[in-house]
């Protein structure tokens, strides 16, 4: 699990929408149903993301799921893991998630893979800025800015089966975005770039990022067990 180590964090606000977004974009469980009214409290003047959790409580859990699925789990575009947007499934993306774990080492955490998550995982990002380090947090979200950006467009602009258009989810982005710097000249065009190309499509495979020595270093006290983040894939 994320454990607080050294200064408090500075912008609670940030803090608070980051938390709420990091559980709200994980994998529906009945954990998570069972807390949508402390989420609620802790943002709720944030139109965006009460909007999200009404529909949450609107849905059956067996709905959300599906949803989830459907949505984060079969649509590339929709990736939460950040590196992904960057790099697409290309060698110099090992290199990218190693930079995440020695950005948690920074912050006095180690990041457990022991149920095979990787960490670039958004809702890992964002748990981390929230109750660990805002500072590193917020850089390692403004690194992958354009990825962010990429995520937030695909899930504004996703077809429902109805017809309709915008993903629920689509409400997490807008808020962690409307905490992030605008977009900026270059960031803009890579974002440009994305929707045109998407990700780098070389197919080299992730083998050898765990053999990295640099990950395998001092104590386990990051478990993607306790965010947790992602269904069963």
């Amino acid at each position: 699990m994320f454990r607080r180590r050294g200064a408090a964090v500075r912008d609670a606000d940030a803090a608070r929408v980051w938390a709420v977004c990091s559980v709200l974009l994980d994998y529906p469980t009945e954990e998570m149903v069972s807390s949508l009214d402390d989420l609620e409290s802790l943002v709720p003047d944030d139109e965006h993301l009460v909007g999200l959790i009404r529909h949450m409580r609107g849905a059956t859990l067996a709905e959300l799921q599906q949803d989830y699925v459907v949505t984060f789990d079969h649509t590339r575009k929709c990736a939460l893991y950040l590196t992904y947007f960057a790099y697409g499934d290309t060698r110099r993306r090992g290199a990218a998630l190693v930079q995440f774990k020695e950005a948690y080492r920074r912050g006095g955490v180690e990041w457990s893979e022991e149920h095979g998550e990787l960490p670039d995982h958004l809702c890992a990002v964002l748990q981390f800025g929230a109750t660990v380090d805002l500072a590193i947090g917020r850089q390692l979200l403004e690194d992958h800015r354009a990825g962010v950006e990429m995520l937030r467009l695909a899930l504004t602009g996703w077809r429902n089966d109805d017809g309709s258009t915008g993903s629920p989810w689509a409400a997490a982005l807008v808020a962690i975005c409307a905490t992030l710097r605008e977009l900026r000249g270059e960031e803009a065009d890579a974002v440009r770039r994305l929707v045109e190309q998407g990700p780098p499509a070389e197919e080299v495979g992730l083998s050898g990022y765990g053999a990295d020595p640099a990950l395998a270093t001092g104590p386990t006290i990051i478990s993607s067990a306790a965010i947790p983040v992602g269904a069963p894939r």
